[in-house]
């Protein structure tokens, strides 16, 4: 039987309508959005069960696409520089400590809390960029994707959708020796990495619809040519996402250049990889002509300006990306913060502070600041991860929560002005319902397992702190 969700304001063709319905049929797909209609007229979908709204208003699924879950266990250990020093790559460190630190099952429990904080404030899909493979020994296991589907696991109890993408990590660096910290990571062998790779992806297969896959080589420094040529071939074969941390840091570009005698972006030009199927991690520091490139490819910018801000990695030209046609999508990266709607104030928020200006990104790409900033937490995010989410539109995926019009922080929007105050102004706590592939996941503001997750994540953290 189909649902018929008909709250007080729905979102739909960039505004809120009034006397609307969004119409899930049982396989978890939109079935029709529009005016509300009468019982008889949905006799052709099989009947419907109205769930009426009031006080609710109703927006598509927001999507990270940038999350590296495990590290939702560092919240509250490294923002001191007595602990974790004064930049990035001091940060690492601690970093690797935390990575070295999980056993399996702890993989599970905190990636079901950075998945739970997730959903509680709108997320619905997590593109989980995931790079644990082996023990702390730095052997394989039995199944050597054992970590990747206990992440998997994590998301199915949850509820979210989640696309899984498997990492490449090779090496700590050009001319660089092995570091210890990285040897959870290591996947020396190209060809051996391809086969756990196809297995995973057979496997995810036949899993339910709100699992999918995608590759990612780790970034320049970690991947060199030849191997990342072979893997990123295997991706374009298949047509799946290819994800990759690109210019974070100035080091990144000066070793770069001293291996490859190009800039990171004219390097990946130079392989191929500047296609509508790869998305650049934070690519903050751009070079000569890099923008002009990443436009050309039709590439997506995986913003991740809360991680950009707490590790001090610099300020993203959004407002050049756009004029150049390069979509830009939001993640959460090392879940210091979980709000994707912070992610994209702070996109516009920076470049305010850059430029001495307000309203920067007003206008681009012929849309209204709010709705632009929404877009980039929803469709574009469904773009870099090939989900068909993202909107609410006939044929995608049920994915959508529900905001309370009575809560403070947008207490008296009007209905022309609510997007703008939910962008801007909006707290997490507004939002009440969060549905998945059709399916209930959080529910008056609470998820049926936020008890025990919780509870198994603090024993985590309980250990973790003697060993941090």
């Amino acid at each position: 039987m189909s649902v018929s969700y008909q709250p007080e304001l729905l979102y739909v063709d960039g505004r809120f309508r009034n006397d609307y319905e969004l119409v899930v049929g049982d396989d978890g797909r939109i079935v029709s959005v529009g005016p509300v209609v009468s019982m008889k007229n949905l006799e052709g979908v099989g009947g419907s069960d109205v769930r009426r709204l009031p006080g609710r208003a109703l927006l598509p699924g927001m999507i990270d696409i940038h999350s590296h879950s495990f590290q939702r266990a560092l919240r509250g250990k490294a923002e001191s520089r007595r602990r974790s020093g004064p930049d990035f790559w001091s940060w690492r460190n601690i970093m690797y400590r935390c990575a070295l630190a999980l056993t399996p099952e702890e993989i599970y429990d905190v990636a079901r809390m950075a998945f739970l904080e997730m959903t509680l404030v709108g997320i619905t899909t997590v593109g989980e960029f995931h790079y644990l493979h082996r023990t702390p020994k730095g052997e394989a296991y039995a199944d050597p994707n054992l970590l990747a589907k206990q992440v998997i696991r994590a998301a199915e109890s949850v509820g979210t959708r989640i696309a899984l993408l498997r990492c490449a990590y090779v090496r700590a660096g050009f001319e660089l020796p092995p570091d210890a910290g990285q040897i959870r990571f290591l996947e020396p062998d190209a060809e051996r990495f391809l086969i756990d790779s196809e297995t995973l992806r057979n496997e995810i297969a036949k899993m339910p619809a709100t699992v999918s896959f995608g590759l990612a080589p780790h970034s320049v420094r970690a991947v060199p040519r030849e191997y990342l040529k072979t893997i990123s071939a295997w991706a374009h074969t298949h047509a799946m996402p290819l994800h990759m941390h690109v210019a974070e840091q100035p080091a990144e570009i000066e070793a770069c250049v001293a291996e490859y005698k190009a800039t990171p972006f004219e390097f990946l030009d130079q392989l191929g990889l500047m296609t509508h199927d790869f998305t650049a991690i934070h690519a903050i520091h751009l070079q000569d002509g890099e923008i002009e490139r990443m436009g050309r490819g039709k590439i997506t910018v995986g913003a991740c300006p809360t991680t950009e801000r707490n590790l001090g990695d610099g300020i993203l030209a959004a407002d050049e990306l756009i004029d150049a046609g390069v979509s830009i999508a939001l993640g959460t990266d090392s879940h210091t913060q979980t709000d994707a709607l912070e992610n994209a104030r702070e996109l516009e928020s920076n470049l305010r502070l850059r430029h001495l200006q307000r309203a920067v990104l007003d206008g681009r790409q012929g849309e209204a600041l709010p709705a632009l900033l929404f877009d980039f937490a929803t469709r574009a995010g469904a773009r870099s991860l090939h989900v068909e989410a993202g909107a609410l539109e006939v044929g995608k995926a049920a994915d959508f929560f529900t905001v309370d019009l009575s809560d403070s922080s947008i207490a008296g929007s009007l209905p022309d002005e609510l997007l703008t105050n939910v962008v801007f102004s909006m707290s997490p706590r507004a939002v009440c319902d969060v549905v998945v592939d059709g399916k209930v996941v959080i529910d008056e503001r609470r998820h049926v397992l936020e008890g025990e997750i919780i509870e198994a994540f603090r024993r985590v953290q309980t250990r973790l702190g003697t060993e941090l």
